[in-house]
């Protein structure tokens, strides 16, 4: 079962590792390694500069069906730390390398790619950075991406692995597994497919699956994409965690094109670093993510909850007393969840949102 406790956390950056603190990470971001990028012209750079104006902690290159990005990016470094040790920089050349050095110091450049499963579902898969290049080639072939089509960055690549097996082998390489834009095009969630059921199931349930990447976070109400995969339906009883990007084709935002850092998510963190991340969504507590608001209140799931009113994975009591039999009451809502899929127990709350806690 969930449990709501207030945690003495900072917004603020410079924080020690160990303290846990709200840390920005945008997971899916195109480069120009996408055939569908729409500035071609941009470079890894400006993407680095880009992110760190944003005041994000964490990005990922995800290009589809490729990490040409990501390795186009570490062979430019790499090449002007091979001038720097031949004593042949120039200027400029000096300049970029002491920009990458800081802005990969300031945000750390996760590597990772947008596979195209079977019927054209999106999956995005995260690695650390301590991976190589090579070592996510051959999970990329694995997936049955053609090798003669590695360094496309195209959606068309031909019959590659299902849905499943793809959530099982990116699990298993030490990924983080996250249906892309679920509830959208090409997402698992299937709008206006004509079939679903138990494939629907399936896709949004396996256990190989960390996480669905939504376009309706900030939404309200009990209809919203994070309401539906809460757990409050018999046949979703797994609650998901849902989370948002970007999905970047560009720097910056251009009518519904978004850019670097565009849609954030926020991560309850001790470190900036994969294995930290990674372990945030292993987990079942939701509550260590939430949508990245600049200027308005932080999230609040405790009013989210509210909004959607009881179900069979949350209930809500303004008192906790054995008069009027309301100990009994929450003391029978604790055998129910104990003896089903969990849930959350809200005391000292109304289910209306609209009645003071």
């Amino acid at each position: 079962m969930g449990v709501i406790e207030g945690l003495d956390v900072s917004d603020n950056k410079g924080q020690k590792s160990g303290q846990l603190q709200w840390r920005r990470v945008d997971l899916h971001i195109h480069t120009p390694a996408s055939s569908d990028y729409e500035q071609p012209n941009v470079s890894y750079l400006d993407i680095l500069r880009r992110a760190r104006e944003r005041g994000l902690d964490i990005i990922a290159f995800t290009d589809h069906n490729t990490v040409a990005g990501y390795a186009a990016m570490l062979a430019e470094i790499e090449e002007l730390e091979l001038l720097e040790r031949l004593g042949r920089l120039r200027p400029e050349e000096r300049r970029r390398l002491d920009e990458y050095r800081r802005l990969r110091r300031e945000v750390l450049v996760l590597p990772g790619f947008e596979f195209t499963a079977t019927f054209g579902f999106h999956i995005l898969g995260i690695f650390s950075d301590k991976c190589s290049v090579r070592e996510l080639e051959h999970i990329l072939l694995d997936l049955n991406i053609p090798a003669d089509k590695l360094d496309e960055g195209s959606t068309e690549v031909g019959a590659t692995a299902d849905v499943l097996t793809a959530y099982r082998l990116i699990d298993e390489a030490g990924g983080i597994v996250i249906a892309a834009h679920a509830n959208s095009a090409h997402g698992v969630a299937m709008r206006g497919f004509g079939f679903g059921g138990q494939t629907k199931i399936a896709y949004t349930q396996d256990p190989h699956l960390h996480a669905l990447e939504v376009t309706d976070l900030e939404s309200k109400g009990r209809h919203t994409t994070a309401a539906f995969y809460s757990g409050s339906k018999p046949e979703y009883p797994r609650p998901m965690r849902c989370i948002q990007g970007s999905d970047a084709h560009r720097l910056t935002k251009s009518g519904n094109s978004l850019g670097v850092g565009d849609r954030v998510t926020e991560v309850l963190l001790p470190e900036v670093s994969f294995e930290a991340l990674r372990e945030v969504f292993l987990s079942d507590d939701l509550t260590l993510t939430r949508p990245y608001r600049p200027t308005k209140r932080p999230f609040d799931h405790v009013r989210a909850a509210r909004e959607r009113g009881p179900s069979i994975v949350q209930s809500f009591h303004e008192r906790m007393t054995r008069r009027g039999g309301r100990l009994y009451a929450i003391i029978a809502d604790v055998v129910a969840f104990a003896n089903t899929n969990g849930g959350t127990i809200y005391v000292g709350v109304s289910a209306n949102p609209k009645v003071p806690p």
